[in-house]
């Protein structure tokens, strides 16, 4: 068969470059380079004897295919529905094994003849020794995903097709099949296939993963991703594992995962690996025991190699005894309600609390740390209530929010005639009033230097001396500050006695940010059903709602969260909170409507009118219109005062009162 014009130019381009000539290679990716050469300079290809398609016979397949018969078995399904999808755009699928022999195929009948030409059939050899650059041979040497278009083809005859192709591997990460689909023909830009690569590659994947899945049918597996979401239907992370906790195989992303923790704290020796506990941070009993101690079967983890948060499932093969050979059953922990309430599966905050436990019936003193509005109050409650000292008071006192001439006298108390106004019978100061039980002492950082000093006397004597008084008076209390401040950087200022921060920092508990934790949608739960309570309603939150809480970045925290859902539950109408009773701050993208309100300032002047006729014609329904134009109903009633807009039925009833 004649050559055509082009190919003839591609196969001068090409002999140019075996030649060692100046050849225009245009803008020839790097990737399709390197292989080019690898075919006239290791392969030795001639380019200008393009080579004919080479298909194996029924025997020699057979034996290309039984290697592989288990993974051929694991990959149908995924196959098969790949194909659904590119049919119908005239693409067919290869699956071929690691020597680029095609050991699956499908395609359409009805061009049977077109396609065993080209070597898009069973049995045809991709190999890039042979075949020259291609989607699957350059794919088996580089073991990566490649789009192979066209004149990016080493061999002339193949520059009309267009091929894109992705690694199958097994779980020492060695490329043990490709995944092909290819078309013979389509348009002449390469951007018309960006859809394929990612496509071949998901469904790569997807077929790797089920294969290991079968492969490690009979151990214990651990799946995990970085989205709750997704670990039951898609998780990303596949880890088997042995019952005493050492690594046994992990799918790519695994392997990715071991080598990050590899990088961080290299082995002391060859072939080392660690077991899953060093991995996650968490303990094997914790682990194994998902499945009794989560509702949906997941918990979070912190992965130590790249701290960063891990949703993890267990699957368990059949039959599997629930207690692990060799180990004692996991512990259950006593349940501490006013601690185990404040989170659920949040890795940082498991460690926070974790930690609570055992200080809760301690003397030491405790430092709490974390933005504004994380709630440290609140852990410092728990920790009281948890605790030995759970009947005796707890006071909280604001360091910031008391005047600096008042803190003494309201910490440290005062006798009758100490100093003018007063009260006459003198008061006992807010450390007296502890006695028995916790003083909270908050903003500690914003202490005076002056009580600092007295601070310190009380902590180091357990006594306070009232102002006016002769005689110190013996407390018994146990001392849990907070602050949101950097202490080290206040302390080298000179703002903060270092003595009296190590006295305080008996122990430290930091509370992450609210955007940082795994468990927002718990903690966002819990805070709408408290507010529920104390106002005795029954109102839903939507799930566009809760998405666009869930999405917010809490600068403010839980303080801001709580205050975003009590205005929600102020402002709405009926028995669901939508997205639009939300403040204007925490709606974000997800609040944008297709139809927009603008008030620029050429526009400003029709504002007015344009509101009046929305609601006008929504019959003054509120609501109806905030959807329509994407804002809340909060920012429609400010509008309207801003415009002198009053409803009929309110401007009814202001002449009612009026007569």
């Amino acid at each position: 068969m004649p050559l055509r014009n082009e190919q003839r130019q591609h196969i001068e381009t090409l002999i140019r470059l075996s030649e060692g000539q100046p050849a225009d290679l245009g803008g020839c990716r790097e990737v399709i380079r390197r292989s080019w050469e690898r075919c006239v300079g290791e392969y030795r290809l001639d380019p200008g004897r393009p080579r004919p398609v080479r298909v194996l016979t029924q025997q020699a397949l057979k034996e290309h295919r039984e290697p592989v018969d288990e993974l051929l078995h694991v990959a149908r399904a995924g196959v098969d529905q790949l194909f659904t999808q590119i049919a119908p755009l005239g693409y067919v699928l290869l699956l071929t094994d690691r020597q680029g022999i095609t050991v699956d195929f499908r395609g359409q009948r009805d061009r049977e003849s077109d396609l065993r030409r080209a070597g898009l059939y069973l049995g045809a050899d991709w190999d890039e020794r042979y075949a020259g650059t291609c989607a699957v041979g350059t794919c088996v040497h580089d073991a990566q995903a490649i789009t192979c278009h066209q004149s990016e083809h080493f061999d002339a005859t193949h520059i009309s097709l267009t091929c894109t192709a992705a690694p199958i591997t097994d779980p020492q990460g060695q490329v043990i099949a490709v995944l092909d689909i290819s078309a013979l023909q389509s348009p002449r830009a390469q951007e018309s296939q960006n859809f394929g690569l990612p496509l071949v590659s998901l469904y790569a994947r997807m077929i790797e993963d089920a294969y290991f899945l079968h492969r490690y049918r009979h151990c214990l597996m651990l799946r995990f991703d970085t989205a709750r979401e997704f670990v039951h239907l898609n998780g990303r992370g596949l880890i088997a594992i042995e019952e005493d906790g050492s690594l046994i195989a992990a799918n790519g992303a695994g392997r990715a995962l071991i080598d990050a923790h590899l990088r961080r704290w290299p082995p002391w020796s060859p072939g080392w690996q660690p077991s899953i506990t060093q991995l996650f941070d968490g303990e094997l009993g914790e682990l194994l025991g998902i499945s009794a101690t989560s509702d949906d079967g997941i918990r979070a983890f912190r992965a130590r190699a790249s701290d960063t948060t891990c949703f993890i499932t267990l699957v368990e093969p059949r039959g599997r005894r629930q207690s692990p050979r060799g180990l004692p059953p996991s512990p259950t922990l006593t349940p501490v309600p006013a601690l185990d309430r404040l989170a659920s599966d949040d890795p940082a905050m498991h460690r926070v609390l974790k930690l609570a436990r055992r200080l809760r019936n301690e003397e030491v003193s405790v430092l709490v740390t974390g933005e504004t509005g994380t709630g440290k109050e609140v852990l410092a409650r728990a920790l009281h209530d948890s605790g030995t000292r759970s009947k005796g008071p707890f006071v909280a006192v604001n360091c910031a929010a008391i005047p600096e001439s008042l803190i003494e006298s309201e910490l440290f108390g005062y006798l009758p005639g100490a100093f003018t106004g007063g009260r006459s019978k003198g008061m006992r100061g807010l450390i007296q009033q502890a006695d028995g039980g916790t003083l909270f002492l908050d903003e500690i950082g914003d202490m005076p230097l002056t009580l600092q000093t007295r601070l310190l006397r009380v902590l180091a004597e357990r006594e306070v001396m009232p102002l006016g008084a002769e005689k110190a008076v013996r407390v018994d209390i146990r001392v849990i500050t907070a602050t949101h401040r950097d202490m080290s950087e206040l302390i080298a200022r000179g703002g903060f006695r270092e003595d009296l921060y190590y006295r305080l920092n008996g122990a430290q508990l930091r509370l992450p940010a609210l955007r940082e934790r795994a468990d927002k949608h718990y903690v966002i739960r819990n805070v709408y059903q408290a507010l529920l309570a104390e106002r005795e309603r029954e109102v839903r939150l939507r799930a566009d709602a809760m998405s666009a809480l869930l999405a917010h970045a809490w600068p403010g925290n839980i303080r801001q969260l709580k205050n975003a859902l009590a205005f929600a539950l102020v402002t709405a109408e009926g028995d669901e909170i939508t997205l639009h009773d939300l403040p204007e701050e925490c709606q974000g993208h997800l609040g944008a409507a297709p139809q927009t309100f603008a008030v620029t300032q050429t526009e400003a002047a029709n504002e007015g009118e344009v509101l009046h006729e929305l609601l006008r014609a929504s019959g003054w329904n509120v609501s109806l219109v905030a959807r329509k134009i994407g804002v809340s109903r909060p920012t429609i009633y400010r509008r309207m005062r801003r415009h002198g807009l009053v409803p009929p039925n309110w401007r009814e009833a202001d002449s009612k009162l009026e007569r």
